[in-house]
């Protein structure tokens, strides 16, 4: 997908007040809004802007926006980072319901289908933007902040501490990114998008009520080794053709450490092989599934070649015929 420059659209610099975005959005809603323009261009360039002003008048998106950094140009190809959204603490508050098309400059809502692949890929479903927070009775806002783990730490759990940003506005109307430590433990068997609640962590409460808490949503990293399915996770695990064809007892390395497993007799590659409650714990605990590879020895002596003529012809075998 493109990049798309959010201050170049409405023309503004990137160190822009608030109050000068607005009035940018203002004046290129008068001039392309399209129930009045005649710009041949006008629908495509108000949605265009339109999803500009969605994230610079926003403080929590603007801030995320920023740290993607000036270097990029609009029209590059970009993909949003790996780990984008982490470390950043959002408000998760719904969007504005208000709003319906207004002439001559209101501010209107774009409907989900107007975004672009950009906005979607940073700040659609999936994202910490997407949450919904809700203020409690006289109290702060609920929190929100993307949290990563490691496969092993969703394993076998651990207790982490987490430096998460927040952006606050200051009195003249810019951002600031807030740094404030956070200490959350993660329970042994956490899966992918599980939501860890931490009380009383969230927005603190303005005149005296309960603060909001902090939720934390949970990733885990792709493993080098290990595919996770939920709680369950695939091994590929290579064995010799005399394994496959005659059995063996070999040893697997699961996410507990390593364990004898049998290869039955007449194993194909791709083959799955079940081990009971070896993957992530839980009520019930998922399955490690073996997925077998079988390796060939290279021909590369005389005496691996006289071996493979061999078996060729005393076996007659066509893999084609079966």
């Amino acid at each position: 997908m493109e990049f798309r420059d959010y201050y170049q659209i409405l023309g503004v610099e990137r160190g822009a007040t608030p109050e000068q975005i607005k009035t940018a959005y203002r004046r290129l809603a008068r001039k392309f809004h399209p129930d009045v323009s005649k710009e041949p261009n006008a629908e495509a360039r108000f949605k265009e802007m339109q999803e500009a002003y969605e994230v610079l008048r926003d403080p929590e998106k603007r801030a995320a926006y920023d740290q993607l950094g000036s270097e990029w140009k609009s029209g590059q190809q970009f993909r949003p980072p790996p780990d984008w959204g982490s470390g950043f603490e959002f408000s998760g508050r719904p969007r504005a319901s208000a709003g319906a098309r207004a002439r001559g400059g209101g501010e209107e809502e774009l409907s989900r289908e107007d975004f672009s692949d950009f906005f979607s890929s940073l700040f659609g479903g999936g994202s910490p933007f997407s949450a919904r927070g809700a203020r409690a009775a006289r109290g702060g806002r609920d929190h929100h902040a993307r949290l990563d783990v490691d496969l092993e730490e969703a394993f076998g759990g651990t207790t982490r501490t987490l430096e998460l940003k927040r952006p606050e506005m200051k009195p003249d109307g810019s951002v600031q990114l807030e740094a404030h430590t956070v200490r959350v433990t993660i329970p042994a068997g956490v899966t992918e998008g599980q939501l860890i609640r931490l009380a009383g962590q969230g927005e603190p409460a303005a005149h005296g009520g309960a603060a909001g808490d902090l939720y934390l949503e949970v990733h885990i990293r792709a493993h080098r080794q290990f595919q996770l399915d939920a709680r369950d996770v695939t091994v590929t695990f290579a064995v010799a053709p005399g394994e496959a064809a005659l059995g063996a007892s070999v040893t697997v390395p699961t996410l507990g450490g390593a364990v004898a497993m049998h290869v039955p007799a007449g194993s194909q590659s791709g083959q799955k092989l079940r081990l009971r409650g070896r993957g992530l714990p839980g009520t019930p605990p998922g399955d490690q599934y073996v997925q077998l590879k079988v390796v060939l020895p290279p021909a590369d002596s005389p005496q691996a070649r006289a071996l493979y003529e061999e078996m060729r012809s005393k076996l007659d075998f066509d893999p084609r015929r079966t």
